[in-house]
């Protein structure tokens, strides 16, 4: 009998393991499970394999692809590659036909972008913003915002968007009197996603928020970010809306998250 308890142990332990994974695959599915595979195993083999990055290869397929100057014809390039050859966390078309709506909805003059990776969504924003209007992008990742910039100005929209290098808690208190900033019309959240609830504080006691300013949360559903749902749909001071979808290129339910402060 005592010879049995660490077998009784290795077999609980397994069991426990078991259960948490098929708990994961029944919460995500299969499909989100292959991403994390191929994000944090493949990815890194296969950029020592070949000598370069995803996000370079999604930019050389856009200089290759679209065509100079033209917005649209940029985020269809990185559709097509994302869809069709390597899987990228960009927006993506759906949701962002889902964004475009907002956007043309408020005609924001003035937006902050939380996580710009290969300068997607900051294409997106900046092509539907007014004259004069201006998008800031924060991005912690320095290799992500050369690549952003690269594909702002093959875009033709670096004089409409002001590319950040830096942690969002350092930067955004930094936005008034380091970058002019008074109050913001639109933020769109798609960084780490515990860090969406401490930022919409920090906004807030930046007196960055003013009534009426509409925060545009991503992958509320998948990755998640239930903290902050939980805070915005709860407190007073927001007026939600979800907007249901699907991750990023693939048939996984997901969804983005509007919350209007009320002031």
């Amino acid at each position: 009998m005592l010879e049995a308890s660490p077998l009784l142990l290795v077999a609980a332990s397994l069991g426990i393991v078991l259960l948490a994974f098929l708990l994961i695959l029944r919460h995500w599915g299969w499909a989100v499970l292959l991403i994390y595979w191929y994000e944090f195993i493949l990815q890194p083999v296969k950029h020592l394999i070949m000598g370069d990055t995803k996000e370079q290869r999604i930019l050389r397929h856009v200089q290759e692809h679209a065509k100079p100057g033209d917005p649209q014809s940029v985020l269809e390039a990185i559709d097509d590659y994302c869809s069709h050859k390597e899987w990228a966390m960009n927006v993506g078309n759906k949701k962002g036909e889902i964004m475009d709506g907002v956007i043309r909805e408020l005609g924001p003059s003035l937006v902050l972008e939380l996580g710009a990776y290969c300068g997607y969504s900051a294409v997106r924003i900046a092509r539907l913003l007014p004259p004069g209007g201006r998008l800031f992008t924060m991005e912690i990742n320095p290799n992500f915002t050369v690549i952003t910039q690269q594909m702002l100005d093959f875009a033709g929209l670096q004089d409409k968007v002001t590319v950040l290098l830096g942690a969002s808690q350092d930067l955004i208190p930094q936005l008034k009197k380091k970058y002019d900033v008074d109050t913001l019309d639109m933020v769109f959240l798609d960084h780490w996603k515990d860090r969406y609830l401490p930022d919409t504080h920090l906004l807030k006691e930046c007196g960055l928020l003013r009534k009426g300013t509409v925060l545009l949360a991503d992958n509320v559903i998948v990755p998640g970010a239930p903290e902050f749902l939980k805070y915005v749909r709860g407190s007073s001071s927001f007026e939600c809306t979800h907007y249901s979808s699907y991750l990023e290129y693939m048939k996984v339910v997901d969804g983005l998250e509007k919350a209007v402060y009320k002031g």
